[in-house]
């Protein structure tokens, strides 16, 4: 089983960082078909996802984003394509403020 960890820090208030993290859930519902489980906690949040093949969490704190996931055999062969793609979507996540991240429909969290 291929595993993929990756860790970001952000300098946004826990608010925000919920923020962005809704929206990352909605990304992942919505273009990987994961289905995703939210756990509000007072310091971080933490969710979990899963789909064929693919588990993992998200863990949202006031100063980092935390994503460990577990590949299955089959996805373990494209490990290095997927880890830079959750990379490039996060870093895109990240780099806007939570209030001008854009929605499907043009509409913004």
């Amino acid at each position: 089983m291929a595993e993929i960890h990756i860790e970001r820090e952000h300098r946004m208030v826990l608010a925000d960082a919920r923020k962005t993290a809704a929206l990352w859930v909605k990304q992942a519902e919505e273009k990987f078909d994961m289905r995703c489980t939210h756990v509000d906690g007072l310091e971080s949040d933490q969710i979990s996802f899963t789909r064929s093949g693919v588990s993992g969490t998200l863990t949202v704190s006031q100063d980092k984003f935390e994503i460990d996931a577990h590949l299955g055999f089959l996805l373990g062969a494209f490990k290095d394509r997927i880890e830079s793609e959750i990379q490039k979507n996060l870093d895109k996540l990240l780099a806007q403020p939570a209030e001008s991240v854009p929605l499907s429909g043009g509409e913004t969290l």
